[in-house]
């Protein structure tokens, strides 16, 4: 049985819209050598936390990116870039349940429950024998002889 042939169906990727490929800021300012010394040149090709963004991202050839890669990594070497930088962020309470920063009345339940609060009579602080010398001691007289 003889049928018509379907035409293959085009996948999502190729109906979008094609995107302009980013030019790198090494082309647009007309740079041909990438030095490592040139710091504010190579901060914007990091990150915020420190990390050397990849190509897709910023735009480089592959050769433009092997350059800056290796300038990145000397001028760290040389400490004029850190290797990382802390991102202190505050949590906004907790998003899987959309609860508030935290639900304090589980805790206020075990502070008010007799057995588990924790006595000072359990641990009892060890009692200073005279026999036994401190470190201070055993130093003093080491430098007095």
């Amino acid at each position: 049985m003889a049928g018509k042939k379907k035409q293959p169906r085009m996948s999502q990727k190729d109906l979008r819209k094609p995107r302009k490929k980013k030019v790198s800021p090494l082309v647009k300012d007309k740079i041909e050598y990438v030095d490592y010394k040139d710091v504010n040149l190579l901060r914007a090709f990091i990150s915020d936390r420190a990390k050397i963004r990849g190509q897709r991202v910023s735009g480089n050839d592959r050769q433009q990116q092997r350059e800056v890669a290796k300038a990145i990594k000397v001028a760290r070497e040389m400490a004029l870039i850190p290797y990382a930088q802390r991102v202190v962020t505050q949590r906004k309470g907790d998003r899987r349940r959309g609860r508030s920063d935290r639900d304090d009345s589980r805790y206020e339940e075990m502070a008010d429950d007799p057995q588990l609060e924790m006595q000072s009579d359990e641990y009892p602080e060890p009692e200073d024998n005279g026999d036994v010398d401190t470190v201070d001691d055993t130093m003093e007289e080491a430098v007095t002889e």
